[in-house]
């Protein structure tokens, strides 16, 4: 591994969580732009936050957001071209979350497979490398583009039923989306998350969902011929 993994390694658990919890952060407040920018392509930092127990995946993602490009635009060390590949790799990390959350040790796998172009910037490029350069463990990689890219129609994943999908269904403010199942079970998700927020489970497979105007209210049919009345607790239209 690299310098990054290295001088971690050394330091105390609590130092650890706390300072890949708060190095971003304190980079972009602190104006700090350019050690930003090499923080988010750094692979040994992307592996550090991932595997820790008390970050993972999301945590990385939201990341990627602290950068305010209107508000930054000032700044003498906000570049718009290290921005497009910051958004790269968290498009990358969104398509490879349901993934990784399974199983860490795709990182490498999913990076490599989806970022693999050879119209990428040259930071995407200097990633690419660091992956061939610090993974000592085994792993799949792909010689050509092999995965799906960011930047196209598909945004993430969701994993979760153990069948096939019968309907979906969006909240009116565009935060959760609903899920019915042959599996028996509707599922409300957090889009920005990715996370199950509730599970309802009938006596047969889910055949369609619905949400009323109001934003709250779930209507779903069951192959019994039952319609059921769900309630959205603790959300509300925005």
């Amino acid at each position: 591994m690299g310098e990054f993994a290295d001088k971690l390694a050394a330091q105390s658990p609590a130092f650890q969580r706390a300072y890949l919890g708060s190095l971003a952060p304190n980079l972009v407040k602190s104006g700090k732009l350019e050690k930003y920018y090499q923080t988010l392509t750094d692979f040994d930092f992307l592996v550090a936050k991932i595997k820790h127990p008390q970050f993972g995946v999301q945590p990385l993602i939201e990341d990627y957001d602290l950068i305010d490009h209107r508000k930054m635009s000032n700044n003498s060390e906000y570049n718009i071209k290290k921005g497009t590949s910051l958004e790269l790799i968290q498009g990358t990390l969104r398509l490879s979350a349901h993934i990784l959350v399974a199983d860490k040790r795709q990182l490498a796998s999913q990076l490599h497979g989806r970022l693999l172009n050879q119209k990428m910037p040259e930071e995407i490029e200097a990633l690419l490398a660091q992956i061939k350069q610090r993974t000592t463990t085994p792993w799949l990689c792909a010689l050509t583009p092999s995965l799906t890219p960011p930047g196209g129609r598909l945004l993430r994943t969701l994993k979760g039923h153990s069948y096939s999908v019968n309907a979906v269904a969006v909240t009116p403010n565009g935060q959760q989306v609903i899920s019915a199942s042959w599996d028996t079970t509707l599922k409300v998700w957090n889009l920005a998350t990715g996370e199950v927020i509730a599970t309802f489970t009938g006596d047969s497979s889910i055949y369609c969902c619905a949400v009323a105007p109001d934003g709250m209210t779930i209507v779903a049919g069951d192959g019994s011929g039952r319609v059921h009345f769900l309630r959205l607790q603790g959300m509300r239209e925005e």
